[in-house]
């Protein structure tokens, strides 16, 4: 498990381990957000599961799930709001980051253009020029 720096504050990754809960502390991250839905796939660790581990490495644990491409308004706020008052590196994680660097987009703490926006999932290696109509300005 290697998170993708968007920024100084955070990263985004594909799905996580239990154990990577203990080095994503080591490293600094003080959040993370799970924007899978439990079952989405077979094999893939409980939310329930994630959160302990996460906790018990001293992280706060947020689960937002998105899925089928749609990012409801609902799921928007509550990135946004968490993003806004985590203390610390927050690293969010889906299955390959698309999701979780796309409600970052979506969100927009920084208040940055749809150009700025798209621009920086692009040196994080995702491609949201697609979103560049719902992004705005």
């Amino acid at each position: 498990m290697k998170p993708t720096a968007v920024t100084d504050t955070f990263a985004v990754s594909p799905q996580l381990q239990r154990r990577d809960m203990t080095e994503l502390a080591n490293a600094g991250f003080r959040t993370v957000i799970c924007n899978r839905p439990d079952d989405e796939e077979p094999g893939q660790p409980a939310v329930a599961s994630m959160r302990e581990a996460a906790e018990a490495a001293g992280m706060a644990f947020h689960h937002i799930p998105v899925s089928g491409g749609a990012f409801p308004s609902e799921a928007i706020i509550a990135f946004r709001q968490v993003r806004e008052e985590a203390d610390g590196k927050v690293l969010a994680f889906c299955r390959t980051g698309t999701r979780s660097i796309t409600l970052d987009a979506l969100a927009n703490i920084e208040n940055l253009s749809a150009n700025e926006r798209i621009e920086r999932a692009k040196r994080a290696g995702y491609d949201l020029s697609g979103l560049r109509d719902r992004l705005g300005d």
